[in-house]
This record gives C-alpha cells, structure tokens and sequence, in this order.
C-alpha cells in the first residue's frame, strides 16, 4: 500500500515558477515508478512526467512534449519525497496535478494516486 499527499499549488503568474511535492508512505514507494499527471478543467488527465530507478544507480525521466525543458521531476528514495519543478510556467499549464505510483509505468493508472494539487497559471 501506498499513499500520496501532494502540496505546492497554487496562484502564480505567466513565467513564474513552482515546485510540487508528492510525500510518499508504504515500503513499496521507493522501488516503484513516480510519475505527475494533471487534468485541467473539462479535459482529461494527461501524463506529465515519470520517473524509474534502475534498483542500482540510475534514475531514468519521462516528459510530455510540451513540459520538456521546462518540467524536472525528482524522487528523494531516503525521505520518500517526490517533487516537480516547474519553470516558465504558462496559462495552460494551469491545472489540477496528481502525483502517482505504481511499480512499472505501464500500471500507474490502477496505480496509487494523491488528491491532486491545483496550478493556476495568470497570464
């Protein structure tokens, strides 16, 4: 079992930046995939990030097209934090953000999920 409480939303302006945290409960967190998805009002929840740990030494991320470059993920394993870092913040990235965790990418969607963080975004 594993829960999720996410933090960090909230108002900010056209360029601005913010960061998201996931704090993670239950042995499996670590050694499972993180991902953030969002779902803005009326649409449908869209991936936004993953990240896997080899069990070793490496992290490997995923991005959508249109956070790459301005969206990192991280996973801190020791304190069971996930975050978002996000840049050059745009009116459409204005959403609701959930963050996620299942044990491949492939299983996040009948994975575990937070309540979800709300972004807006003011242009």
């Amino acid at each position: 079992q594993v829960q999720l409480v996410e933090s960090g939303g909230g108002l900010v302006q056209a360029g601005d930046s913010l960061r998201l945290s996931c704090a993670g409960s239950g042995s499996a967190f670590g050694r499972n995939v993180l991902a953030w998805f969002r779902q803005a009002a009326g649409k449908e929840r869209r991936f936004v990030a993953a990240i896997e740990w080899n069990g070793i030494n490496t992290y490997y991320t995923y991005y959508a097209e249109d956070v790459k470059g301005r969206f990192t993920i991280s996973k801190d394993n020791a304190n069971n934090m996930g975050y978002l870092q996000m840049n050059s913040l745009k009116s459409e990235d204005t959403a609701v953000y959930y963050c996620a965790s299942a044990p491949t990418i492939a299983s996040l969607k009948s994975g575990y999920w937070g309540q979800g963080t709300q972004v807006t975004v003011s242009s």
